[in-house]
């Protein structure tokens, strides 16, 4: 398989050399010392299986549709923002805004999330193998989140739809977020999901977070209820 090293190579000939090989058809590309750059594997819009060995800096493999990218470190912020079908598998640690304003996919952290995660989701699924940061989940409006570990404060914070599954403790819960009674499909989507990804599932079970639906019509007579949200 070809393989791309960083060493010596800006962002853009990275990214052209990753492009040109999917382009060729190459069923998977490595990439090696990617010392953490930033935006490395962006714009991927055709399918493809990508291997990065090592740490990557912010928006890794964001604007993407189709990818199969596998990361062997850790990632900075806003990793596979935007990201609409494919997945994205990191084995270690995510910074702030974790598969922010996706649409589709799975994006799975087998390490921990700082804040902001699935900010403003529109869709796919999102693993967070270990713990989330404040305001995870804020303002969500589809899709689907797992959560093995604690949640931080402020989670779901005016979330509009969609689910969030914490396995561990929640500090505190946004503006109309609540917990609802798990269903079977539930149970049988969290037990799927993690198995397929190789999360390893908490051992104290799920709370189910959903919105609380009292933020879809503003009515300034009940202006204390938006308070927080504007």
């Amino acid at each position: 398989m070809p393989e791309i090293d960083c060493n010596e190579k800006d962002t853009r000939d990275i990214n052209r050399q990753i492009k040109a090989l999917v382009a060729d058809g190459e069923a998977e590309i490595v990439v090696r010392n990617p010392a953490a750059r930033h935006n490395i594997a962006v714009g991927l819009i055709q399918p493809c299986r990508v291997l990065i060995d090592g740490s990557v800096g912010y928006y890794c493999v964001g604007l993407s549709d189709g990818p199969d990218v596998e990361i062997k470190g850790s990632a900075g912020w806003g990793l596979a923002e935007n990201l609409m079908s494919g997945q994205v598998v990191l084995h270690g640690n995510a910074g702030n805004s974790a598969g922010a304003t996706m649409h589709g996919g799975l994006v799975a952290v087998h390490g921990h999330a700082g804040a902001r995660a699935g900010i403003a989701m529109k869709g796919g699924t999102l693993i967070i193998g270990g713990n989330a940061g404040y305001m995870t989940g804020f303002m969500m409006q589809k899709g689907s989140m797992i959560i093995c570990g604690d949640a931080g404060e402020a989670l779901g914070d005016s979330i509009y739809d969609g689910r969030i599954f914490v396995g561990g403790e929640v500090a505190s819960f946004g503006n109309d977020a609540v917990i609802e009674d798990m269903t079977k499909d539930d149970e049988t989507f969290l037990r799927e999901t993690l198995e397929n990804s190789g999360v390893k599932a908490p051992n104290s079970g799920f709370k189910k977070v959903v919105s609380g639906k009292q933020l879809y019509n503003f009515d300034k007579k009940d202006f204390a209820r938006w308070r927080h949200a504007l």
